[in-house]
Formats: structure tokens, sequence, C-alpha cells
């Protein structure tokens, strides 16, 4: 399995990965604007010291064929929402050219076992409402949506954002309820 922990050395292609990926996933779901807007070279500082300073539970996995460049990635750490006791996926992304290829569910699966590794019974992850192609991936992954929502209006506009969830066994790829 080509799934490995980022090193700093991987910041200019996550954030490649990162743009490209939000420029073809949310076409149509967020402003164009906003999509066309979006700079890697502006990305690649930020994603320098998010690799720097992250510190385990959390971690950023790559998926990278070889000795490529990563094309994909996903990342975890202790979940965001206030009083939850979960890990979360804070992101997973995967250049177009590589999706339907498996890539995602290794890393998902990696990101899975990562997370239950590290002793989490319960992990979330926040999508798009409006992200059905997201929502069937997550849901054949065995994620079901948990009835928690917020909109994120961060950006500049409003993101309306579910929250999915699942349990997670020692084994970690069999799904339990959430």
């Amino acid at each position: 399995m080509p799934v490995r922990h980022a090193v700093p050395g991987d910041a200019v292609a996550l954030a490649r990965v990162h743009v490209h990926t939000w420029q073809a996933a949310y076409a149509g779901l967020i402003p164009q604007d906003y999509l066309d807007s979006l700079d890697p070279a502006q990305r690649e500082p930020g994603w320098r010291q998010w690799l720097e300073g992250i510190r385990p539970p959390g971690a950023i996995l790559v998926w990278a064929d070889g000795t490529a460049p990563p094309v994909g990635f996903v990342a975890i750490q202790p979940s965001r929402d206030p009083g939850a006791e979960a890990g979360e996926i804070t992101a997973i992304y995967l250049l177009p050219a590589y999706q339907g290829t498996g890539a995602g569910r290794e890393l998902m699966t990696a990101a899975v076992d990562h997370l239950t590794a590290a002793g989490f019974r319960r992990a979330t992850l926040w999508v798009l409402a409006t992200n059905v192609r997201a929502r069937r991936f997550y849901e054949a992954a065995g994620w079901l949506p948990d009835g928690a929502s917020k909109v994120d209006s961060s950006r500049g506009f409003p993101l309306d954002e579910v929250r999915y969830s699942r349990g997670l066994t020692p084994q970690g790829l069999r799904p339990t309820a959430p």
C-alpha cells in the first residue's frame, strides 16, 4: 500500500493536491471566483508549517506511488467538536486522475486504522451537504450522517455541512453503529 506519513518535503505537492482537488470537487458547489483564486504557491507555506507542527495522535497520511510526489492525502486529529471524544478526519483529497482507482479507499482505511490505533472508539468527519459524490464515498466506507450540521462562513460565504460518524473497533475496519 503506497500510504505513508507526510513529511515537510511534501508541502509543495500537498498544496497542489489541495488546490486542484478543491477546484474539481467543489465546482458548482461553492463560488467559482473563490475556487479560481486558489493558488498552490500561496498554500505551500501553510502546508509546510502544518507538516512541521503536527503531533500525535494527529497525522497527515499521503498516497504516493513509489518515489512520485503525493497525489492524495488524509488529515486526522482529535475531534474539533466541543466535548467530543472522537477522532476526526478533517480532510481527504485525491487528484481527480486517481479517483476511482482505490487510492481513496486506501487513504480512508489508513486513517481509520490510525485513529483506532490511537485509541479512539468513534470517528467523525464533516462534508458539504451538497457534495453527493463525497457522501456516497463515505457511506460506502461505513460512515453515516449522525444528525449534526453547521454552517461554516470562515471563507466569506456560507458552507452548509453535515457530520458523518462511525464507531471504531479494535480491528479498525469494521464499522459499528455511530
